[in-house]
């Protein structure tokens, strides 16, 4: 998990309470608690008890918007995926009243790996950054090769129709927002119903958050042991995260540590095409990525930094910073602008 991890004073729960579930489950030991920083949404512990080494994640408190943070869903999928090849922590337990830390939450185990925030992979050799990216894209190949009903996942999501339902849910979570008003993403939203390509059928679990932050690496090998952060997911179309997964190369350093801009032959890291081809070679066979596929992407995301802004000013958003990073919803609407107008060839 993340080396950021510091010992927590504060807690956004009464640590007690966890100590006596803890020992009513495994019996008597002591507990070591640390929050993992760098997240925006669903805080998240280190969780250290007797000889058990776990991560709890758990609902933001305060007022959320209706169906984000769904915890539920994330212990769902990580236990369905836990048998089959995909890379994901071992499930512990679910926790769904919020009388003991003050919102649902649940117990997943602790691996030992790399997490890379940015992009640019600073520190690791040109080898091991193109590694690092070709394995990102092995990992989601398993992941939507997988079939939803072979592992219980059949109505985890309504099949069909993903992208329009999906611009719907984001836009209308925008249009719920209160924060000011952005026009660029305002452009986006009736762009983007005006230009839904055809529904192939294809149906797969989407993670929906699909990017190197989420992905826990091996200690020494460019090899995904862990996908992390499943709030997001649903049954719906590869693309959708293969479009989330390519904004790297269509946002800058300071935009959420995007590779715009860097020199990607000097480092190592493969061109946006040598990444989708990697990925086609050990996916099942989809359609080709798209324009809309990626401003969908930029979209999406940017409306998620326009509910860390509406956090911010509610006091529950789950990181520090998250009134800094806020901004980033107009960076990446205009990033999304730029796809749309065909700025940049890719």
């Amino acid at each position: 998990m993340p080396e950021s991890a510091e010992p927590v004073t504060r807690p956004d729960f009464d640590p007690s309470r966890l100590a006596d579930f803890l020992k009513s489950r495994f019996g008597a030991g002591l507990l070591s608690l640390q929050r993992i920083g760098g997240g925006q949404s669903n805080p998240t512990y280190f969780v250290d008890y007797g000889g058990h080494r776990m991560v709890l994640r758990k609902k933001p408190g305060g007022p959320i918007l209706r169906g984000a943070h769904a915890i539920d869903r994330e212990y769902r999928v990580i236990e369905a995926l836990a048998p089959t090849d995909v890379p994901v922590p071992r499930p512990v337990l679910y926790h769904a009243g919020d009388e003991l830390l003050g919102t649902p939450f649940y117990l997943m185990e602790r691996l030992d790996g790399r997490v890379f925030h940015d992009c640019a992979l600073p520190g690791l050799s040109r080898d091991e950054r193109r590694g690092i990216y070709f394995g990102m894209a092995e990992a989601m190949a398993k992941l939507h090769a997988i079939q939803p009903q072979e592992i219980g996942l059949g109505d985890y999501g309504r099949p069909g129709n993903y992208f329009e339902r999906q611009i719907a849910r984001w836009t209308k979570q925008l249009q719920e927002s209160p924060s000011d008003r952005i026009p660029a993403l305002e452009t986006v939203a009736e762009w983007l119903p005006k230009n839904l390509p055809p529904d192939d059928g294809r149906v797969a679990i989407a993670h929906g958050d699909f990017r190197l932050g989420n992905l826990l690496f091996h200690p020494e090998r460019p090899e995904v042991i862990g996908i992390l952060d499943w709030e997001l997911s649903t049954l719906g179309h590869p693309l959708a995260d293969l479009g989330f997964c390519s904004m790297p190369w269509h946002s800058a350093p300071d935009e959420y540590g995007g590779i715009l801009g860097l020199d990607h032959a000097a480092l190592g890291i493969p061109t946006q095409r040598e990444f989708l081809d990697h990925y086609f070679a050990h996916a099942v066979p989809t359609g080709p990525l798209r324009p809309f596929h990626l401003v969908f992407a930029l979209f999406r995301f940017a409306v998620i930094f326009v509910g860390i802004a509406d956090r911010a000013q509610a006091g529950s958003a789950a990181a520090a910073n998250a009134a800094d990073i806020a901004p980033l919803a107009g960076r990446f609407a205009a990033r999304a602008v730029e796809v749309v107008e065909g700025a940049r060839p890719w």
